[in-house]
């Protein structure tokens, strides 16, 4: 079968990633959402034409309809990907048994030995060891995954593993997408980085996160951290089990969780052979990856600046903070209220100033409201820009005193953080 056009349903993330990976690729491609509220700015240079009155847009290689998702004209195309998103619902249920998934119809990738990495923290930055430990062991590795982490997303990796040869292919897997990931790929391989509350909105808890997690273990050889309370529920479900610890090698990245990211890297790594100097030699040469956690030293202030988007990211960065003075909190979107058990960590560590910046959200409202009833005593400052953010630094640093003031940059709001990281560097 001639695969010529795909019809990607639902355009948040992944569906986003997946048209321009699609279009990339040569292929034709029509998106379909059911809402009308669809942000496409970011695929907007495949379109050429202006949205009509009816919500149709077709450009070249691509056509959008957003309002409703047509099911006859989804299943006229040669294959359907869906957003994970969706993956659940009553659609997807009518699409899966098309038989015209697009894992089903192009399914080279079902062919490689395939790692998975999960869990809330780590997951890139553990992939990327991997990958970098592995390629200097000579093998020509497939590394990517989770769009929202910041990879090109699992439909971009189906379609590179159609045209390249690899040996070995590592996925970045979201705690969102579980069922979807193990539907697309054969997972021989899964490491777990820690088990944290995100997306518990998603998730309903806790307790049903580590369910998804369970089924999605099953039949895999399995790695996870010796101090992971999961391992006493894994049980027969998995193939086999193996433990890592805390990594030895002397580091470049900051903290102690790297240096688990680095454990979970090297323990897979040995399971495939590779020799402990390769793995050394890999560890000590790598750098932090663009956007996760850096150390930068200005003339008189330490600044941890970083994607935190979670109590459980932020409460790992901090509690290895001596002395926090400053912290700058970037807002969360207005739905999500969970995301606000950050500003609960920071206040913890009882920093002098929380300057408070439009990370996801326009809105301080939600943060203030936090702050106070936390009963904060100590001075809150608001950044409309990301000028004013810089300007705040430097004042702080140039009034520093005889010891290093330590400042703390995240919350949420990842692109925006990793603009004023790049502009302090």
């Amino acid at each position: 079968m001639i695969v010529v056009k795909i019809s990607v349903v639902g355009l948040g993330v992944e569906g986003k990633k997946a048209i321009k990976s699609l279009i990339s690729h040569g292929y034709d491609v029509y998106g379909t959402d059911s809402s009308l509220n669809i942000d496409i700015s970011d695929i907007k240079k495949y379109i050429e034409g202006k949205k009509s009155n009816n919500t149709s847009i077709k450009s070249g290689k691509l056509t959008i309809n957003l309002g409703v998702n047509d099911i006859d004209k989804i299943l006229s195309s040669d294959g359907i990907l869906i957003s994970p998103g969706l993956w659940k619902s009553e659609l997807a249920d009518k699409l899966k048994n098309s038989n015209k998934l697009i894992s089903d119809i192009l399914t080279k990738h079902k062919s490689l030995p395939t790692i998975g990495i999960t869990g809330t923290n780590g997951k890139t930055t553990t992939a990327l060891m991997l990958k970098k430990i592995l390629e200097e062991s000579g093998k020509k590795i497939l590394v990517g995954g989770n769009g929202g982490g910041g990879f090109s997303g699992y439909c971009d990796l189906i379609l590179k593993a159609e045209e390249s040869k690899y040996d070995l292919m590592i996925v970045e897997v979201c705690d969102m997408t579980l069922n979807f990931s193990d539907y697309f790929f054969n997972f021989d391989i899964i490491g777990l980085t820690n088990i944290g509350d995100d997306h518990i909105d998603v998730h309903g808890s806790i307790s049903q996160y580590k369910n998804s997690l369970l089924k999605f273990f099953k039949n895999k050889i399995i790695f996870l951290d010796s101090n992971e309370k999961l391992r006493n529920e894994v049980g027969s479900l998995a193939k086999e089990i193996f433990y890592y610890n805390i990594s030895d090698i002397n580091l470049k990245v900051f903290g102690k969780f790297n240096r688990l990211n680095g454990g979970l890297a090297s323990s897979i790594s040995e399971y495939l052979n590779v020799s402990c100097d390769t793995i050394k030699e890999s560890l000590e040469n790598f750098h932090e990856v663009e956007g996760r956690l850096k150390l930068i030293n200005l003339n008189n202030s330490k600044v941890f600046i970083g994607k935190t988007d979670n109590v459980h990211a932020t409460e790992s960065i901090l509690s290895e903070i001596e002395d926090l003075d400053i912290a700058f909190i970037g807002t969360p979107r207005n739905k999500e209220i969970h995301r606000l058990d950050i500003l609960n960590s920071v206040v913890n560590y009882n920093p002098k100033k929380i300057i408070l910046f439009k990370g996801l959200s326009n809105s301080f409202d939600l943060s203030l409201n936090r702050l106070k009833t936390l009963n904060y005593k100590g001075e809150i400052i608001l950044s409309n820009s990301n000028k004013e953010t810089l300007d705040l630094i430097s004042k702080f640093d140039s009034n520093s005193d005889n010891k290093n003031t330590n400042i703390f940059i995240g919350g949420n709001g990842q692109e925006v953080i990793m603009k004023i990281q790049k502009l302090l560097e």
